[in-house]
């Protein structure tokens, strides 16, 4: 039908909606969107100049019609335009961009012309809108568009790829990851064989056409593209490589052309084809291309050759022939990229997996992980086989060889976990779940060749990302920073789970250590002062583990953490979970010989002891303590008590301490029941009559003899030996009940084999079985050997055991004048039996058991010992036992043994050297031995001299000391042959 038969309302109708429908289309173009987006916006807005047009009614003229049939021409033009390029091949369209750019301008231009048109025809009618129609058709006349700047670098790359005939495997590799990313096409073998496809049916379309320059140029571009690793079908690649080696196995022919001569011709001025004379439109250089595909044809039989030849050297296992055949492979992969698909296919790598698994030549070693970094390098496919066949088990150990192996090592395993977008997280995550990989990156990171351990870290951070499990993991290998600073900076759920890892982590001291000095403190007591429930708990959990390293109980400390424990612990309303918590904190804290300087505020600040326990005490009243509650808290009690003696005696005086703790023996808990014991112990050096009466009552003391008797707790045997040691030994009937129970086997057991504190409390509470007044018991004592195990302590226990020792040994020595059987000689001198051997000092038959005679005993040597010593309370001990054997009515035979042991010497010595109290032992000693003439013979030149020095400076003093050396020196006297050595002091 006629335009002109038309009614000009249908024409505009019909011109609107395609209008409208041009414009939708046009936001749909995925190509030079900016362009297309520009037309659209200027379509919709011609739309309401339409709409105006038909409701005023435009006058129906020639010129109206024109204008509208030339509006509708442009728009279908822009339509066209549209459809040509919404469906074609993104590459295809992408070397289009700046044709494509053109055409949409010029269409918005010819639109905006055709619009001014019908303006000029309608002026009455658009009055109205005349502004907006002028502006809209200026602006469409002179729109001017440019393709996309990164588009136009990358098309101007290929094309000068393409002149310099760049074939390259990596420029095919770089060019076609960029035109994908610039259009949007995932760089995967299967979407890019979509889109070669499409770009392959633009090839056959434009043939179609008879576009032979256009045909030429997109043959070259898809050569080229197919030259890229994402480009390439691996099964196509594999049939290629055994017709190659079929044909090897034939023969082997080629051909060449040379570029040269056609150069040549054209310097010389000449535009037609040297053989049909035809003139030349355009003389740029183009491939021929069958040519082309002969010389690679030619090429790939040379690199299968060469792949075989490399195989054989493989399998032939000598180390200087593999190590030619990897260089080779290196070669080959250099000069061309489907070398690493033949080497694969071929077989070559699983070979050199296998050689690197079992060769010991480091260089071999080092030069396989070389080549399979080459290998793998840019190659999706050689990856999946290095990770799936093996690869794993024999890269990782790697990592921890030589420090060229590992450095070749993390290099390939850095490359594996890489894809052409970056990270290839599925085989970060299969390497997380190799056992020992991030052990040894770990280990990697102290490597001495920086690369190295840049590459761990790197890969270790990914493995972070992708799993943070394996945060922790890289914490039980020795790496602590990452978990540290996910504790400080990480989301509350990461936050937790860290601390959850470092509760349920096995750690030396060490270790625990290096926490503290990555700074995992302050962020975990924030935990625990601003956290839920669960925070607080896993908090307080890991600084339990933390708190048992010295240094990390200092940080705690400077912190105030300590006060921050503290107040949580004694708060009320506070689940038993975290006082928990808080009382084994306390308890380590306070567990150190010098925990008392923990014990501050974050100033430093001594916090005072006295309210803390109380407060620990004053728990132990709630009789619905946990144990779990109960058990730390009394040892943080010990702990805090042993500080400080004062500290004890407030405990017992203030807070009624005995009486509190006491009933924790009959506690079903054994440890609680151990812990009393201990307290107890402490508690005793203050107050010990409510303990005895306590212990009396049935079933207690039998408790307290089983502790003694536990040789699996020294503590406890320890705390129990001190604790009866305390009590006091007029309690006779506790003493006979202990007899019974064989009270003084276990002490005599914890003598034996006991720490040396054990054995000196065991030694202290063996003064209630040694009173010489009590022979039963003393007869008990050492009828159960504890006399050998005395005098092995005069010569290998502390001090304190050695003074202890001494004196026990004393209080049996007491006795032995009164057990002594003294010999009288009966019938003839003829047919008398032989007469026994008599003790010197006794003058009768003495025996260890019998008399407890320290001579039997072998004890008198070890006593003198001490007396040389220059510890006074050894010695003051010694003095005292040694005086046992001088008997005030017949001294002369202790005094002479004392000498021809050499004792007396060390004693007048004392005179000179000795504490005051030591002097005083001394001269009660002399005043005895110096009964005996013949000791005052020996004797007084070298004590006349200390006891004139001793009475002269004591003379106007009225000492002790003064009056007993005195008398001492008057006994001199009485024996000595002049008697004018001090004339008138005595007169």
């Amino acid at each position: 039908m006629a335009l002109e038969l038309i009614p000009i309302g249908t024409i505009l109708a019909v011109l609107t909606n395609q209008v409208l429908k041009t414009a939708q289309a046009a936001k749909d173009v995925i190509i030079e969107k900016e362009s297309f987006r520009v037309l659209s916006k200027h379509l919709f807005d011609i739309e309401p100049v339409l709409k105006e047009l038909q409701l005023k009614k435009l006058n129906d003229s020639q010129a109206a019609r024109l204008a509208l049939e030339t509006l509708e021409v442009d728009v279908k033009k822009a339509s066209n335009l549209v459809e040509k390029y919404k469906n074609r091949a993104r590459f295809y369209l992408l070397l289009r961009c700046r044709h494509i750019v053109n055409e949409v301008q010029e269409v918005t231009r010819d639109i905006g012309r055709s619009l001014a048109a019908l303006s000029l025809a309608n002026t009455e009618v658009l009055a109205g809108i005349s502004d907006q129609v002028n502006r809209l058709q200026n602006e469409m006349q002179r729109v001017e568009f440019e393709a996309s700047h990164s588009q136009l670098q990358i098309v101007d790359k290929l094309n000068q790829g393409l002149r310099d005939q760049k074939l390259d495997q990596g420029f095919a590799n770089d060019i076609l990851e960029e035109i994908a990313r610039a259009v949007g096409v995932p760089v995967e073998p299967s979407e890019i064989s979509k889109e070669l496809a499409s770009f392959r049916k633009e090839k056959e379309e434009a043939a179609s056409r008879k576009e032979r320059a256009e045909v030429l140029f997109l043959e070259q571009v898809i050569e080229l593209l197919s030259r890229a690793d994402a480009a390439r079908d691996y099964e196509e690649v594999k049939k290629q490589y055994f017709q190659r080696v079929q044909v090897i196995e034939r023969l082997c022919t080629g051909t060449t052309c040379e570029r040269a001569a056609i150069e040549a011709w054209f310097d010389r001025g000449e535009r037609t084809d040297p053989e049909t004379g035809q003139i030349l439109e355009d003389i740029t250089l183009r491939s021929n291309l069958p040519l082309r595909q002969s010389i690679e044809e030619w090429r790939e039989l040379n690199y299968c050759l060469r792949v075989r030849a490399c195989k054989a050297k493989l399998l032939s296992h000598v180390d200087s022939s593999v190590e030619d055949a990897l260089s080779q492979m290196q070669d080959l992969m250099r000069e061309n990229s489907i070398n690493k698909d033949w080497v694969s296919i071929g077989g070559l790598t699983d070979i050199i997996i296998s050689i690197l698994g079992s060769s010991h030549n480091k260089d071999v070693k080092r030069k396989i992980l070389v080549t399979l970094k080459d290998i793998a390098e840019g190659h999706a496919k050689n990856k999946e086989k290095l990770i799936n066949h093996e690869g794993w088990d024999h890269i990782i150990p790697c990592l921890v060889r030589d420090s060229s192996i590992s450095k070749a090592a993390v290099e390939l395993l850095f490359e594996l976990l890489q894809e052409r977008s970056g990270w290839n997280v599925s085989v970060c995550r299969k390497l997380s779940q190799q056992s020992s990989a991030i052990l040894f990156l770990v280990t990697l990171l102290t490597s001495p060749v920086r690369e190295s351990s840049v590459y761990a870290e790197k890969i270790l951070n990914k493995l972070f990302e992708v799993d943070e499990e394996n945060i922790p993991r890289a914490a039980k290998s020795g790496w602590y920073k990452p978990l540290v600073d996910r504790i400080v900076q990480g989301p509350e759920s990461s936050r937790i789970s860290m601390v959850r890892a470092v509760v349920n982590m096995e750690l030396v001291d060490s270790n625990l250590k290096l926490l503290g000095e990555e700074g995992i403190i302050p962020p975990l007591l924030e935990m625990v002062g601003s956290g839920n429930i669960e925070s607080k708990e896993l908090s307080l959990s890991a600084l339990i583990k933390l708190s048992d390293c010295n240094f990390n109980k200092e940080l705690i400390a400077a912190a105030g953490g300590l006060s921050l424990v503290l107040n949580l612990m004694f708060s009320s309303h506070i689940r038993t979970i975290i006082i928990t918590k808080c009382a084994e904190i306390l308890e380590r804290i306070s567990s150190s010989d010098d925990g008392i300087k923990y014990f501050v505020d974050e100033n430093g600040t001594q916090l005072n002891l006295e309210p803390i326990i109380k407060n620990l005490l004053g728990l132990q009243q709630v009789p619905s303590l946990s144990h779990s509650v109960r058990r730390p808290a009394l040892r943080a009690l010990i702990g805090i008590c042993k500080f400080d003696a004062a500290l004890v005696k407030t405990a017992v005086l203030t807070a009624n301490g005995v009486s509190l703790i006491l009933p924790f023996l009959d506690d079903t808990d054994s440890q609680i029941r151990e812990t009393a014991i201990t307290i107890l112990f402490l508690f005793s050096h203050h107050e010990s009559q409510g303990v005895v009466e306590h212990l009396l009552k049935p079933k207690r003391l039998e408790a307290l003899v089983g502790f003694l008797e536990n040789d699996d707790k020294g503590d406890v045997q320890k705390a129990a030996a001190g604790l009866l040691a305390n009590l006091p030994k007029s309690e006779v009937t506790l003493t006979m009940r202990l007899i019974e129970l064989d009270g003084v086997n276990a002490l005599i057991n914890i003598i034996r084999t006991g720490d040396m504190e054990a054995k000196e409390n065991a030694l202290s509470a063996l003064f209630r079985f040694t009173d010489p007044t009590n022979l039963e018991s003393q007869h008990i004592v050492v009828e159960q050997g504890a006399y050998p195990l005395l005098v092995n302590l005069l010569r290998t226990g502390s001090v304190t055991a050695k003074a202890r020792a001494a004196a026990l040994i004393g209080d049996l020595s007491k006795s032995s004048p009164k057990l002594v059987i003294v010999s009288n000689p009966t019938g003839c001198w003829c047919f008398r039996p032989t007469r026994p051997k008599l003790c010197p000092a006794h003058a009768g038959i003495c025996s260890v058991k019998t008399t407890f005679c320290l001579l039997e005993a072998n004890a008198l040597p070890f006593l003198v010992e001490l007396l040389q010593g220059e510890v006074p309370a050894t010695a003051h001990e010694a003095i005292q036992t040694l005086s046992t054997l001088v008997l005030e009515g017949s001294p002369n035979r202790g005094a002479n043994v004392l000498h021809e042991a050499d004792a007396i010497k060390p004693v007048i010595e004392i005179l000179g050297r000795g504490t005051d109290s030591l002097k005083e032992e001394a001269l009660k000693l002399l005043e005895k031995v110096f009964l005996s003439r013949d000791m005052v013979e020996h004797y007084k030149s070298t004590t006349r001299f200390h006891l004139v020095s001793l009475t002269g400076r004591n003379v106007h003093e009225d000492s002790r000391i003064g009056r007993k050396a005195a008398r001492v020196l008057s006994l001199l006297e009485r024996y000595s042959k002049s008697s004018s050595l001090l004339p008138g002091i005595f007169g």
